[in-house]
C-alpha cells in the first residue's frame, strides 16, 4: 500500500513539473477548494446540514478570501468546521506554496527551480527585491500582524463580557480574516453593531490595509529600515500615492453623498464613510452599515473601488492600482499626443502595457459575462447583480443581500468568479489556454515597478 502511494506521489510530482506555473496555481488552489469542500460536507464539522452547493460555495469563498456566504458560518458549522474555514482563508491569503517554501528555506536554505517559477508567477517582484527576502517578509509579517490583531481583538471582546474561550476564538478568527482580507465573520450581522466603535474599526482597518497594500511594499520598507541606503521601488510609491488618493476621495464621496449615514453623529458618520471605502478598496469585505440601502450613485462608487482593489502581491483582489496606473498612462499619452507612454516621469515599455491592457479588458469582459448570466437566470435588480459580481471577482465579499437568495446556477457563477478572482484573470486565462510558460497578470514596468 505504501509503495503504491509512493508511486502515485512520484507520478503526481512529475505531472506538476510538466505544467506551466499558471496551471500549477490553477490546480493548486483548485485542490485547496476540493479538500475544503469535502471536509465541510462531513456532518462531523456541522451544526446543521446544508446543501452541497453551499459547502462548495463556502470553501471557494474561503480559499479565494472573498467572504461571500450563502449560509451562516456560526450557525452552520461547529468549532472544527469554523477552524477549517479559517485555515482555508489563511492559505488563500498567504498564497499557494508560500508557507511550504518558507519552511524549505528555513531548513535547507535552497529553493528548487520549480518553486521559483511558481512563486515568480504568483508574486511578480521589482528587481530590487529578492525572492528569499520577500518570502521571509510575507510569512513573518503575516504572523506578526495576525498575532497583534488577535491580542487587540481579544482585549475588546473580553472587555465587552465575552467568555474567555469565546473571546479568544473570535479574536483569532477575525484577526486572520481581516489581514487576509477574507471578510468572514462569526457574527451574523458582520460588524454592524460596531459602527461607532472606534477601536474595532481601527483594528480591522490596520489589518486590512497592512494585508492589501501588498508584501512588496512591506518588504520594501523592511529593507529600508535595515539599510538606509535602500531606495523604495517605484511600485511602492505608485501603490502608496494611488491608495491614499482613492481612499480619500471614496471617503469624501460617502461622507457627503450617502443619505443612509447622514443622520449619524458627525464622527461616526466619518468613521462609517472611511470604513466602507476602506473595506471596498482593500477587498476585506467587512461592513458596519447595510450596503443594501445605499443609493445607486454610492453603489457605483463602491463597484469602482472593488474593481480597482489595492496592490499586486498582496491579499486584495481587483485589477490593482498599478494596472489602473498603466491604463491611465496610455490614455494620458493619447490625449497629449505623446509618442512615449510615461507615468511620473518613468517610461513604460510597450510589452508591459500590453499585459496591463489585456488584464483590464479581460477583467471587464468577465464582469459583463457574469452579470449577464445571473440577470437572465435570477430576478434581481441589475445594480445589485453588478455589485455582487464585482464583489465576487474582486474577492471583496460585501453584498447587498442577494447572495443567499441566488438559485443554484447563480451560485455556480459566483463560485467561478471568486475562483478566477483569486487566481487573477490572466493567470486563469493562461492556465486554460496557454501551453508554454508565460508571465502572469502582474507585470513589471521599467526595472522596478510591478503591475
Amino acid at each position: 500500500m505504501s509503495n503504491a502511494f509512493q508511486q502515485l506521489t512520484k507520478k503526481y510530482a512529475l505531472l506538476k513539473k510538466g505544467w506551466t506555473p499558471q496551471q500549477n496555481l490553477f490546480y493548486g488552489f483548485f485542490t485547496y477548494i476540493v479538500l475544503g469542500f469535502l471536509l465541510l460536507a462531513l456532518p462531523l464539522f456541522q451544526k446543521h446540514s446544508a446543501s452541497l452547493i453551499d459547502h462548495l460555495f463556502i470553501a471557494t469563498s474561503a480559499v479565494s478570501t472573498t467572504g461571500l456566504v450563502t449560509i451562516s458560518i456560526f450557525d452552520s458549522y461547529n468549532f472544527f468546521g469554523q477552524f477549517i474555514i479559517m485555515i482555508l482563508f489563511q492559505l488563500g491569503g498567504i498564497g499557494y506554496l508560500t508557507f511550504t517554501t518558507f519552511m524549505l528555506l528555513s531548513t535547507t536554505r535552497k529553493m528548487t527551480l520549480w518553486h521559483k517559477k511558481i512563486l515568480a508567477t504568483e508574486f511578480t517582484l521589482p528587481k530590487t527585491i529578492k525572492i528569499n527576502d520577500f518570502l521571509k517578509s510575507v510569512v513573518l509579517f503575516t504572523l506578526i500582524m495576525e498575532f497583534i490583531g488577535a491580542l487587540l481583538f481579544f482585549s475588546v471582546f473580553k472587555s465587552e463580557g465575552m467568555p474567555f474561550l469565546e473571546a479568544l476564538w473570535n479574536a483569532v478568527f477575525h484577526s486572520i480574516s481581516a489581514f487576509c482580507t477574507a471578510g468572514f465573520s462569526l457574527f451574523n450581522t458582520g460588524f454592524v453593531d460596531y459602527v461607532d466603535h472606534n477601536f474595532i474599526n481601527a483594528i480591522i482597518s490596520m489589518l486590512a490595509i497592512s494585508g492589501s497594500l501588498g508584501f512588496i511594499v512591506i518588504t520594501d520598507f523592511g529593507l529600508l529600515i535595515k539599510d538606509r541606503s535602500h531606495k523604495l521601488s517605484f511600485t511602492t510609491k505608485i501603490i502608496g500615492y494611488g491608495f491614499i488618493l482613492l481612499l480619500s476621495f471614496g471617503t469624501l464621496f460617502f461622507f457627503f453623498l450617502e443619505p443612509s449615514i447622514a443622520n449619524l453623529p458627525l464622527n461616526t458618520r466619518f468613521l462609517s464613510a472611511f470604513f466602507q471605502t476602506m473595506s471596498a478598496m482593500t477587498t476585506v469585505g467587512f461592513n458596519t452599515v447595510d450596503f443594501g440601502v445605499f443609493t445607486q450613485a454610492m453603489m457605483l462608487i463602491c463597484i469602482f473601488l472593488m474593481y480597482i482593489g489595492a496592490s499586486p502581491s498582496g491579499t486584495a483582489g481587483g485589477i490593482k492600482i498599478t494596472t489602473l496606473t498603466a491604463v491611465f498612462a496610455i490614455m494620458k499619452s493619447r490625449l497629449t499626443g505623446s509618442k512615449q507612454i510615461t507615468f511620473l516621469g518613468r517610461i513604460i515599455p510597450y510589452e508591459r502595457l500590453y499585459i496591463a491592457t489585456s488584464a483590464f479588458i479581460f477583467y471587464t469582459i468577465i464582469i459583463a459575462i457574469g452579470t449577464f448570466l445571473i440577470t437572465v437566470t435570477n430576478a434581481f435588480k441589475f445594480e445589485n447583480v453588478l455589485f455582487e459580481v464585482a464583489s465576487a471577482l474582486g474577492t471583496v465579499g460585501i453584498s447587498t443581500g442577494l447572495t443567499g437568495n441566488l438559485n443554484t446556477f447563480g451560485k455556480i457563477v459566483i463560485i467561478l468568479l471568486m475562483f478566477i478572482g483569486r487566481l487573477g484573470v490572466l493567470t486563469f486565462g493562461l492556465a486554460i489556454w496557454s501551453k508554454t510558460t508565460q508571465t502572469d497578470n502582474t507585470i513589471s514596468i521599467t526595472e522596478d515597478i510591478a503591475v
